[in-house]
């Protein structure tokens, strides 16, 4: 009875939608979930009420997402909704785990390999074995490459060929890259270390050769649950079916419109197929949107909706659950300074009217875009980080930080708590947990290792859960070693804590993130998209990233771009991906005042009058509401209108939609006007018809009868 009650509590405060996902039988599920739909409550509760209903055992379930911050916070409702147990891992966290388990047993008693941080060194090491000179932007993109091929299950001999069909953007020329890669696999092997992929690798190897060991994983991990499924790529997929072994007990998590990362090696197409490799599936749908309000939701179903390709058919139509909020803000600049002063100055207006630092962002396409942010931020006095591991984690401070917490393993008793071995780690490098230090450079030092004192907390509140035998688990607490490994994957995977400041990232690093504020930045034709993007399929992902960008607002977005790169440079257009809006101030104009008029220029946006959402078409922009919303069509008035057109049109011997069209008389018997503000509020009714029909309409609108306004004989001939 308690735990029939328990399962009871899991399903409370569920949508439909949500509640199908959470009681669909055991068995493949496929949970189509829109941005800020419950994605994770929904799998969440999904795991919990099977476990509490006695379907499964919460310690024979694996689930594995692609961030740490994802997992931990999966493991942290189950632990709320009174399911603790449940392995919640990142692919490699948890492939790391099986490997060091099994390592004696595979390795013969041999020494588990060390597990590289980083390719970028190792890399501009065989670059130089077979003659390249790379400095360390060149022995990023190498990396990249070499990434993407091993995540592809691209061979060194294989790489050419796979490259061409990608149509790879390749560093290089491919038979170089090619040369480096396989420079670098013998590197490696030569020093006796490994990279993520290969440890990837080593897992599928030790189940997919031993029998011993997949009859020992499989037992453990009976239920299998993958988030943001359209991410996996093909190596990870083959863990994936390695930990299944033909089972079906499989429930995946996906967007196919946030599906980004195609360059890395993911695919959306496991998502996409998941009905037809798994006949019978249960496919659920999730889109009443809890996140974002419904002006926000309005332009990022306009953006989406011009979407095409194999991603398009699962694409996913959101309904905005908030109540209304301030409509975009869309505005042009004359050039990306102004563009980005203009950004800051509302930054610091945005903090100073009480929104926190921490829940504004600034996303842009590329990273050197950043730059132009960086500086006009500082000169507003705007504190500021810049998300992704590269910047990060590059800090010397941070980097003299994991040094010292590596050392301190050694000195450190290992029954420590994790967060005070941490704070005594950083000692060392002349850290105390004190009031941090007044503002500046040794107040940002300060906080970025705040922060790794913070995830250590974060860290430390998960137990690791180790199998020692056929369907048996303990639990045992989280060491300094165990904490160094997950910054090494933190830096690997580009996935740095909380720092206080807005946020500066790329729209990649702003994924599966969510601010009260956005301003999407730089939104022109050679950025977004990219230049580089050439094919179809290319500018898709382009278009998907626009609206991954919307959807991090929760509820003031700002879009912008300049119409010149510098003050005086070429001109350009807006991307093509923005809904073509009416925007006052029309075009250039010559003259010295036209930058300025530029500046102000911001665009016209109409909200649905019922339901608050952002109208882009130009009829329901006419009507002042969406066309799904229900209609407030006064009949009777709408005849009367209707007659009187005829009898106009007639009269000037013109077709009758020259006077008005079917949509204006829909908007009049809809809205009602009663005075000339709220007429020329209707699209379609300017100066000049204001002027030849505005009294006559307005007489029409208050009750007037045709006769009476439009008497027959002023027509007779």
């Amino acid at each position: 009875m308690v735990v029939h009650s328990a399962a009871e509590r899991v399903l409370a405060g569920l949508d439909p939608e949500q509640r199908s996902a959470v009681t669909a039988p055991a068995g493949p599920v496929c949970i189509l979930a829109g941005a800020g739909t419950g994605k994770t409550r929904a799998v969440t509760s999904r795991i919990a009420h099977r476990a509490l209903t006695g379907d499964i055992s919460a310690r024979h379930v694996l689930a594995v997402t692609f961030t740490a911050r994802a997992a931990a916070e999966m493991r942290s409702r189950l632990a709320v909704l009174g399911v603790p147990g449940v392995q919640a891992r990142t692919f490699h966290a948890a492939a790391l785990r099986q490997v060091r388990y099994f390592a004696p047993r595979l390795l013969e008693g041999r020494a588990m390999p060390e597990l590289l941080d980083s390719k970028v060194r190792v890399v501009t090491l065989a670059a130089a074995k077979v003659g390249l000179r790379a400095d360390r932007a060149a022995a990023r993109d190498l990396a990249g490459e070499i990434e993407w091929a091993k995540s592809s299950l691209v061979e060194p001999g294989e790489y050419v060929v796979a490259a061409a069909k990608a149509l790879r953007e390749t560093p290089y020329e491919p038979a170089k890259v090619a040369d480096v890669f396989a420079a670098y696999e013998r590197l490696k092997r030569g020093n006796g270390v490994i990279d993520f992929e290969d440890m990837l690798r080593a897992a599928v190897w030790g189940i997919e050769e031993h029998a011993d060991v997949a009859e020992q994983v499989r037992g453990q991990y009976r239920h299998l649950v993958v988030d943001e499924y359209q991410d996996v790529n093909p190596l990870q997929q083959r863990l994936l079916d390695a930990w299944l072994g033909g089972r079906d007990d499989l429930t995946v998590v996906g967007d196919a419109s946030q599906t980004i990362y195609s360059f890395t090696g993911a695919t959306s197409s496991y998502l996409v197929d998941f009905p037809r490799r798994y006949r019978g599936a249960t496919v659920v749908r999730l889109v009443r949107d809890y996140r974002s309000t419904p002006q926000v939701v309005g332009l990022a179903n306009a953006v989406i909706s011009q979407a095409r390709g194999a991603e398009a058919r699962l694409r996913l139509e959101l309904h905005g659950q908030r109540p209304p909020g301030p409509e975009p803000d869309l505005r042009i600049f004359t050039d990306e300074p102004a563009e980005a002063n203009a950004v800051a100055a509302r930054c610091r207006a945005l903090i100073d009217g009480g929104t926190p630092a921490r829940e504004i962002a600034v996303l842009f396409r590329t990273n050197a875009q950043s730059e132009a942010y960086e500086k006009a931020l500082t000169e507003a006095a705007v504190p500021y980080v810049v998300q992704g591991a590269e910047r990060f984690f590059e800090r010397p401070e941070v980097r003299q930080a994991m040094i010292a917490l590596r050392a301190a393993t050694r000195s450190i008793p290992g029954e420590t708590p994790l967060p005070a071995a941490v704070v005594e780690g950083l000692a060392a490098v002349g850290w105390a947990p004190d009031a941090p230090p007044a503002g500046g450079a040794a107040r940002e030092r300060w906080e970025a290792l705040a922060a790794l004192v913070q995830l250590a907390e974060e860290y430390a509140a998960t137990p690791e859960v180790v199998p020692i035998g056929e369907a048996v688990a303990i639990e045992r607490p989280v060491t300094l070693g165990d904490f160094n490994e997950e910054l090494a994957r933190r830096a690997a995977q580009q996935h740095v804590p909380t720092v206080e400041g807005v946020t500066l990232a790329s729209l990649h690093s702003a994924k599966g993130l969510e601010w009260d504020a956005v301003f999407l930045v730089g939104l022109a034709e050679g950025t977004l998209p990219t230049t580089y993007a050439k094919t179809p399929e290319q500018v898709e992902e382009e278009r998907r990233l626009l609206y991954v960008g919307i959807t991090r607002a929760r509820e003031w977005l700002w879009l912008s771009y300049a119409t010149a790169r510098s003050p005086g440079g070429r001109a350009r257009r807006p991307s093509r991906f923005l809904p073509q809006l009416d925007r006052s101030g029309g075009g250039e104009r010559a003259g010295a005042g036209a930058a300025r008029r530029t500046e102000r220029r911001r665009a016209q946006v109409v909200s649905c009058r019922i339901c608050g959402a952002t109208l882009l078409a130009g009829a329901d922009r006419k009507l002042g509401r969406c066309p799904t919303c229900p209609s407030d069509l006064d009949e009777e008035l709408y005849e009367r209108l209707h007659e009187w057109r005829q009898r106009v049109a007639g009269a000037q011997k013109v077709p009758a939609y020259v006077v008005f069209t079917d949509a204006t008389l829909t908007a009049l018997a809809e809205r009602k006007p009663g005075r000339t503000e709220e007429l020329i509020a209707i699209a379609g009714i300017g100066p000049r018809k204001l002027g030849l029909y505005g009294d006559t309409v307005l007489a029409l609108v208050a009750g007037a009868g045709v006769d009476d306004v439009c008497p027959q004989k002023s027509f007779e001939i």
